[in-house]
């Protein structure tokens, strides 16, 4: 069966459609842009929150290859404990074999602020840097305590976690 193709033309034609635009039209201005504030507000807020990371150490163990950082809003005090969470950013590739290198290391750490001594609580490599990527957590024995040695990264943490306490007392009114 044979068909042929005939051009169609179209023409506007009058009609009478009306949309109801209801109560939509009649909110007040300030409604609307709440609405839109609310609307912009929630799209932002669904970007990642990063921790407010801050460098407490650069060059430790290797010169122009590592920074270590603090975040202090995870400062946590018991008595003579405190507990932090640190994070050490590689300018390379950490690691001798694929599936275990890594770019960065989140630890986290409780000091013995009178004993002045350190214990490893949790830690997790992971494969990109600023913690970020593929995380592979790593074995902790909880329950062993090092001293904290002279010029050591610890020592820098240590002042970080026990100073905190300290300074604040400091800025006490005397009675």
């Amino acid at each position: 069966m044979p068909f042929v193709l005939r051009p169609y033309l179209r023409v506007p034609l009058p009609c009478s459609v009306t949309f109801d635009a209801g109560p939509f039209l009649t909110l007040p201005l300030a409604s609307f842009s709440g609405l839109w504030s609310l609307i912009t507000l929630l799209f932002l807020s669904m970007a990642p929150a990063y921790a407010e990371w801050v460098a407490v150490e650069e060059d430790y163990l290797l010169p122009g290859l590592q920074t270590v950082y603090v975040d202090p809003d995870t400062i946590r005090r018991e008595r003579n404990l405190v507990t932090l969470w640190q994070l050490i950013d590689f300018k390379t590739m950490q690691g001798n074999r694929s599936p275990t290198r890594f770019l960065s290391t989140k630890t986290h750490k409780e000091f013995d602020c009178a004993g002045k001594r350190v214990r490893l609580l949790e830690f997790t490599e992971f494969s990109r840097r600023m913690g970020t990527g593929k995380a592979a957590n790593g074995y902790v024995d909880k329950n062993n305590w090092v001293p904290v040695e002279p010029d050591s990264i610890n020592q820098t943490l240590w002042e970080v976690a026990c100073g905190k306490e300290s300074s604040r007392s400091h800025t006490q009114p005397s009675t």
